[in-house]
């Protein structure tokens, strides 16, 4: 017997599509890094990256419940319209990054970049860990490598 969607009011639909963002026709995942943005930036500026990481940990812990609900309630692995794991990720790596407008490119660019390209082993924890913890941590570890590379790079570039 097919399982009954859950209706968009239930909690867990509205914070993994984060508020709808993951519903776009196309590209979602790029809408849930850019509804970050201005999320990481109210955040630093009005507490600094100290409030920037409890955001961060905040939808970090909230997406692992969410998607994982939602995930089983539609009986899917990783729905594409989950986009909580980039709005986490997007914040992640925001927090190595000033805040000005071509430092966020780039560590909007750089998440996006290793989200998509999934290396070792940001694929194997979206494939084997269960629930919302394999949504969740893929892009933890992607927000990983975009921070350490950004910060190599802002060494080697003097910024």
């Amino acid at each position: 017997m097919p399982r009954e969607p859950l209706p968009f009011s239930h909690p867990a639909v509205w914070l993994s599509t984060w508020f709808g963002c993951g519903l776009a026709p196309f590209a979602r995942g790029t809408w849930g890094s850019l509804a970050a943005l201005p999320l990481a930036a109210v955040s630093v500026w009005l507490g600094g990256p100290l409030l920037l990481v409890v955001v961060a940990a905040l939808v970090l812990a909230i997406g692992i419940r969410a998607t994982d609900v939602y995930a089983h309630a539609i009986d899917l692995k990783d729905p594409d319209e989950a986009v909580i794991d980039e709005v986490a990720g997007q914040c992640l790596t925001l927090l190595v990054v000033p805040l000005a407008p071509l430092p966020y490119l780039a560590g909007f660019l750089l998440f996006r970049f290793f989200d998509v390209a999934k290396p070792f082993p940001i694929r194997w924890l979206e494939r084997n860990l269960p629930g919302g913890w394999g949504i969740m941590l893929d892009d933890t570890g992607a927000a990983i490598y975009a921070m350490v590379v950004y910060l190599v790079g802002s060494h080697f570039l003097g910024t």
